[in-house]
C-alpha cells in the first residue's frame, strides 16, 4: 500500500526500542520508553503558502529523524507502527545515521 501525507506532513515509521540497557540488562516491555526515532518513508508536497507557493521540505524519504514523544498520530498500516506528523514537529535529523535502504544502495555500488 502506498501513502502519500498531504502538505507539511512526514509519515515516519518506528524504529524499535532499545531491548537491552548499556550494560547488557534485557529490559521487559513495560520498562521501555516509548520509541522516538524513526524513518521517514514518505514527505508531502509542502505547505502552501500565503502567495499560493509550496514552501520546500527539508526532510526527505530514508532520514533518520527524532521526534517527541507525544508527537503526530500513530497509524497501523499493514501491521507495521507509523506516525504522521508535520515536518516542524520532527526535532532532528540524524547525520551519519542512514536508513537500512541508504546502506544497502552503499553496498551494492
Amino acid at each position: 500500500m502506498k501513502i502519500r501525507p498531504i502538505d507539511d506532513r512526514v509519515v515516519i515509521k518506528i524504529l524499535e526500542a532499545e531491548e537491552t540497557t548499556p550494560g547488557g540488562l534485557v529490559l521487559p516491555d513495560t520498562a521501555k520508553e516509548k520509541p522516538q526515532k524513526g524513518e521517514v518513508i514518505a514527505v508531502g508536497p509542502g505547505k502552501i503558502q500565503k502567495d499560493g507557493k509550496r514552501s520546500p521540505m527539508e526532510l526527505e524519504k530514508g532520514d533518520v529523524v527524532i521526534f517527541g514523544k507525544y508527537s503526530g498520530s500513530d497509524v497501523k498500516i499493514g501491521g507495521e507502527d507509523f506516525k504522521i506528523m508535520r515536518e516542524s514537529e520532527v526535532l532532528a535529523r540524524l547525520q551519519g545515521e542512514s536508513s537500512s535502504k541508504k546502506a544497502r544502495k552503499a553496498v551494492k555500488k
